[in-house]
């Protein structure tokens, strides 16, 4: 099943307003998946998505180190940056993470993944518009 709701930000407490909405309603979904172009608003989503989950300790995208782990309340919280994925020679570890029971995955650039991304999943593509609006697209696919 995919319904697309369109979500309008023009701010970054828009989108932190929207990550935190997103996060306190994930239900069973597990795997959240960003896509957008550079400066689109995927690391700011994340930080207020993390925040919201209990996570204190301070998110910055891990472009180089492509995973790190955070832990919040009784979950752990994966988050993920594909940009440069094919520089990686195996997908085991990231299809070892897709499989944890306890932990919700946030991927960046999850389109660099696509052929190992689970079917039940939240995708969301933040469309830049100009310096402040952002065109915010969620997609549940089961």
């Amino acid at each position: 099943m995919k319904k697309t709701m369109i979500f309008k930000s023009n701010s970054e407490n828009d989108t932190a307003k929207f990550a935190e909405e997103i996060a306190n309603n994930l239900g069973d979904f597990k795997t959240v998946c960003l896509y957008g172009e550079l400066g689109a608003g995927k690391t700011t989503f994340t930080r207020s998505f993390a925040k919201a989950l209990g996570v204190k300790s301070r998110i910055i995208s891990p472009t180089y180190v492509f995973v790190r782990t955070h832990t919040a309340k009784n979950i752990k919280l994966y988050h993920i940056d594909a940009y440069r994925f094919e520089s990686i020679d195996s997908k085991d570890e990231i299809k070892e993470i897709l499989g944890e029971d306890n932990a919700i995955i946030v991927i960046e650039w999850a389109e660099k993944i696509k052929s190992i991304l689970p079917k039940k999943r939240i995708d969301i593509e933040f469309i830049y518009k100009n310096k402040n609006e952002r065109e915010i697209r969620v997609k549940k696919s089961i």
